[in-house]
């Protein structure tokens, strides 16, 4: 990972991003869908990629997983460090060249709501791959890249069906697109963000010497006010995937 697509200037805001908030994504619907889908053994050793302040890092130390987790964000790394158990081994390093980490060493891997954030999936892959054992688990989760392209998609309403609507305006073309992280600030921040299809994701796998075995689609937990369009919101929510969960397995 780059400089570009760092995270190193948003580390303030998105080191406490998570705290406090009992109702986020991450806890409600990311965490036990992923640990559900890790199940993690005791003293298996783990490699969160990517992995910002530590969050999920934290959950699988607790579930008895050996984690070794990296980031190319220094200061993302320190926040890490200053809210994990010693245990946790934490790195900086770039999730296209993971220079120090020996070949085959991983049980398991997880790249959570990274992946679309580096630049280079190939080179990730190709180093997962390396880092892995064989018959390893890699599992990355993606903001679903059918359905939340930056800049290509965004939510409609049909007042004659009463229905809410995804619109994608684009989707096989490959791009990379600035998204601002902190609306409404006096000093605007900016990260990357790259859209692939579905198909990239499944060709740089195979060609890395992973399989997918298996593809899961997550909603939101969330519910609308009351009101008109209450209904056709959560029905929008339920059909509608915020997320998708590639299982991949080393061969």
């Amino acid at each position: 990972m780059s400089k570009d697509t760092s995270w190193d200037s948003v580390s303030d805001w998105y080191g406490n991003y998570l705290d406090g908030d009992n109702d986020s994504y991450h806890s409600k619907v990311i965490a036990p869908n992923l640990l559900r889908l890790l199940s993690v053994r005791p003293d298996e050793h783990v490699l969160d990629i990517a992995c910002g302040e530590g969050y999920f890092s934290r959950l699988i130390s607790n579930e008895g997983g050996r984690v070794m987790a990296f980031d190319a964000s220094p200061s993302l790394i320190e926040i890490a460090k200053s809210k994990s158990d010693p245990r946790i081994d934490f790195r900086v390093l770039s999730a296209e060249d993971m220079g120090g980490i020996p070949d085959g060493y991983f049980d398991k891997a997880i790249c959570v709501l990274a992946a679309q954030n580096i630049a280079h999936f190939d080179l990730l892959a190709t180093e997962t791959s390396r880092v892995m054992n064989e018959r390893g688990i890699w599992i990355i989760v993606l903001n679903h890249p059918t359905f939340r392209i930056p800049h290509e998609s965004s939510w409609g309403f049909d007042d004659v069906k009463d229905v809410q609507y995804r619109r994608v305006d684009s989707y096989m073309s490959e791009t990379k697109e600035s998204i601002l992280m902190n609306p409404g600030s006096s000093k605007p921040i900016y990260t990357l963000s790259f859209h692939r299809p579905l198909q990239t994701y499944f060709k740089q796998l195979e060609k890395a010497g992973f399989a997918v075995k298996r593809l899961e689609e997550w909603v939101s937990h969330k519910k609308s006010q009351k009101g008109p369009k209450e209904q056709a919101e959560n029905k929008a929510r339920h059909e509608i995937p915020l997320f998708m969960a590639l299982v991949a397995v080393k061969l």
